[in-house]
C-alpha cells in the first residue's frame, strides 16, 4: 500500500513538474517553432509531439535536467524530421553549419525568468555580458543585431531605413553573432560545467 501511495505522489509531483514546464515554456516553444514552419497546423503539431516526449520522458523515469533546453532540442529535432518527410532541398530547410549561427533568438537561449533562483541568476549574469560584449562592437554590427534581435524588426524594414542592402545587414549580423558567441563562449562553459 506504501509503495503504491509513493508511486501516486511521484507522479502527482511528475504531472505538476510538466505541467509547470508547459505553461512556462509553450509559447515560447511555439514562436520558436512558427519561425521554422510556416504551416501553423504544422507548428501546433510539432509543439504537442515534443511535449508528447516530455511526459513519456517522465513516465519512462528518464529526468530531464534543463526542461527548456531539452524542449527547444526536441522540437529542432521535430522541425528537422518534418523537412526531412516532405524532401525539402538543403537550401530552403534551415541548418545551421560549425561556422554560421543558427536562427535562434536571443530569448531562445536565456533561461526562463520565471524558472527559479539559479535560471534567474543566470539570465542576469548572461545579459550583463552580453551588454559588455555588444559595447565591443562596431556600431553598424552592434545597431544590427540590436534591431533585428532585441528589438524584432525586420532586414527589410531596417534595410529601407538605413539605405543598406539586405545582404549588408545580414552580413553585419552575423559579424556581431560570431563575436558575441566567441565573446560569451567562457561563461556558457562555466554553467555547462556546474
Amino acid at each position: 500500500m506504501e509503495a503504491k501511495l509513493g508511486s501516486n505522489l511521484a507522479m502527482a509531483e511528475s504531472d505538476r513538474s510538466i505541467s509547470e514546464a508547459f505553461v512556462r515554456e509553450r509559447a515560447r516553444l511555439r514562436a520558436f517553432i512558427r519561425r521554422r514552419v510556416n504551416d501553423a497546423a504544422d507548428a501546433d503539431d510539432i509543439l504537442q509531439e515534443v511535449f508528447y516526449e516530455l511526459v513519456e520522458a517522465a513516465r519512462l523515469v528518464r529526468p530531464v535536467e534543463q526542461v527548456g533546453a531539452w524542449l527547444f532540442s526536441v522540437a529542432r529535432n521535430r522541425i528537422t524530421d518534418l523537412f526531412r518527410k516532405r524532401r525539402i532541398g538543403a537550401s530552403e530547410a534551415p541548418a545551421a553549419s560549425a561556422d554560421e549561427p543558427a536562427d535562434v533568438s536571443l530569448e531562445d537561449l536565456l533561461p526562463a525568468p520565471d524558472a527559479g533562483p539559479e535560471a534567474a541568476y543566470a539570465r542576469r549574469l548572461l545579459l550583463e555580458e552580453l551588454a559588455d560584449a555588444l559595447d565591443e562592437l562596431p556600431e553598424e554590427q552592434r545597431s544590427v543585431f540590436v534591431a533585428h534581435e532585441l528589438d524584432g524588426r525586420s532586414f527589410k524594414e531596417l534595410s529601407a531605413q538605413m539605405g543598406v542592402g539586405v545582404n549588408t545587414l545580414l552580413s553585419r549580423k552575423r559579424y556581431a553573432v560570431l563575436h558575441l558567441r566567441r565573446r560569451l563562449q567562457a561563461i556558457h562553459e562555466e554553467f555547462v560545467d556546474r
